[in-house]
């Protein structure tokens, strides 16, 4: 059950509200089996009623309450938000955050998603460090379609996490049994044995792990990367597949960024390849006819968060540096974790017009936009976040998008997982949200350019 939303009160406005008595109801629900990551660490660590409630109430239905300290800091603020009650923990980037978070009771889920790599450093406390193995997890956080079908999902983590060198039976243990013993499902889950659900793989080389045979409660269900069973359809309401709503056409003149004088010092949004943080940096910029326009010498673009639950059409505008444009270009996506506006990062203004118009009229997904053409897409109608097409189309729909950053000039690995996080204003240093740049080390709202 989710736990934040808003991920952090008074610094965005989401779609909707979630409490504790929503989250007393929905432990009751079948399948929910905890409290989804803890994200308002601060509210943890300061004892803020409500973030509290919701972990009481989780705690009362003997379920698991899911961590996500999204900060370096392993002293006093650390301690007091594992004191407040998560359990588990997946923001981690050093073995030493895996190292503090096991000696402090918590399980690390430790992840390899498409653009988070954070198993190679994590798991030298098991190698090198000699922590009981019992108290990791793996987990992907954010795999891109294109990687689950060309790729793999747990089983790539599982690849990755043997080169690193551990015992791949160890690996797998992370994968199976210690992940349902920490959510409580050991009853079902998490073993090979007479009472469980018969869920098994068959695998020639565990040192390459390849499922070869996929049962599922006793049915073969894949072979050789090949599904077997038709899915099953489902009719979605129409809120959830008309949810992009901006109550007005945007134009190009939402994305200017007036200024006055010559030059502005901005607080510019720094992206990190293959980590979710950002860096908070301060850079000069040319005012030019009274506005500042992208940079690419200095590898400034603008970004833009675009309000699209309310109707209200509110654009805020700012500055992001790393992407690498280097073309008149603009990608726009209705991912944008976690409050899921819309979020367009551009060098011009009439790009990023048209990949927010073309994300209302296609009812949500991502858009790459160069000279005033449309490159890239994958449409995602259910939320704005979810297609109903399968796998395979989906991966060919959302590799054109990470095709359109390339032709655009960007380098990153999976850009599209850095664009997704520029509005998640729980993961320091610095992000974007409907209500202005939000400085997460210190929580307040900065100006784009600095007095």
């Amino acid at each position: 059950m989710p736990s934040c939303v808003p991920s952090a009160p008074g610094f965005e406005t989401p779609g909707a509200l979630i409490g504790p008595n929503e989250v007393a109801q929905a432990m009751s629900w079948d399948g929910i089996i905890g409290l989804g990551e803890m994200m308002n660490f601060p509210g943890v660590y300061t004892s803020d009623d409500k973030m509290h409630a919701e972990m009481a109430a989780t705690r009362a239905a003997g379920k698991v309450i899911g961590g996500h300290y999204a900060s370096a800091d392993l002293g006093l603020p650390f301690h007091g938000y594992v004191a407040g009650g998560p359990e588990d923990e997946h923001e981690g980037t050093r073995k030493e955050d895996a190292i503090a978070r096991v000696r402090q009771g918590m399980k690390v889920m430790m992840r390899y998603g498409s653009a988070w790599h954070d198993i190679v450093t994590q798991v030298r406390a098991v190698i090198d460090d000699g922590l009981d193995p019992r108290h990791f997890l793996l987990c992907t956080d954010d795999s891109h379609s294109q990687t689950l079908v060309e790729d793999g999902h747990m089983d790539r983590v599982l690849r990755h996490t043997i080169e690193q060198g551990l015992d791949p039976v160890i690996a797998i243990q992370m994968a199976t049994i210690n992940t349902a013993a920490h959510f409580g499902l050991t009853r079902d889950l998490g073993m090979i044995a007479p009472g469980r659900y018969a869920d098994v793989l068959l695998v020639s080389d565990l040192s390459n792990f390849q499922a070869e045979k996929v049962i599922s409660k006793g049915q073969l269900i894949a072979e050789d990367g090949e599904l077997l069973i038709e899915l099953p359809s489902f009719k979605y309401p129409k809120w959830a597949t008309k949810s992009v709503n901006l109550g007005r056409i945007i134009k190009a003149e939402d994305f200017r960024l007036p200024a006055s004088g010559t030059k502005q010092t901005a607080n510019v949004i720094g992206v990190i390849e293959n980590q979710a943080p950002t860096n908070h940096l301060r850079m000069d910029v040319q005012v030019v006819d009274g506005e500042v326009p992208a940079d690419y010498e200095q590898d400034i673009v603008k970004i833009a968060l675009v309000e699209r639950h309310q109707g209200k059409g509110n654009v805020v505008v700012g500055l992001v540096h790393g992407f690498g444009f280097t073309e008149n270009c603009a990608v726009g996506t209705t991912v944008a974790h976690d409050s899921h506006h819309m979020i367009v990062v551009g060098t011009n203004d009439d790009d990023m017009a048209l990949a927010a118009n073309m994300l209302a009229q296609i009812n949500g997904g991502q858009v790459v936009v160069k000279d005033g053409r449309v490159i890239g897409q994958v449409e995602l109608p259910i939320a704005g976040l979810m297609s109903n097409e399968r796998a395979e189309e989906v991966s060919a729909k959302a590799a054109s998008v990470l095709e359109g950053f390339v032709t655009c000039g960007c380098g990153l690995n999976n850009p599209n997982m850095q664009l997704s996080l520029l509005a998640l204003v729980v993961i320091p240093e610095l992000r974007i949200s409907d209500l202005g740049l939000v400085d997460v080390t210190k929580f307040k709202i900065v100006p784009v350019f600095e007095e």
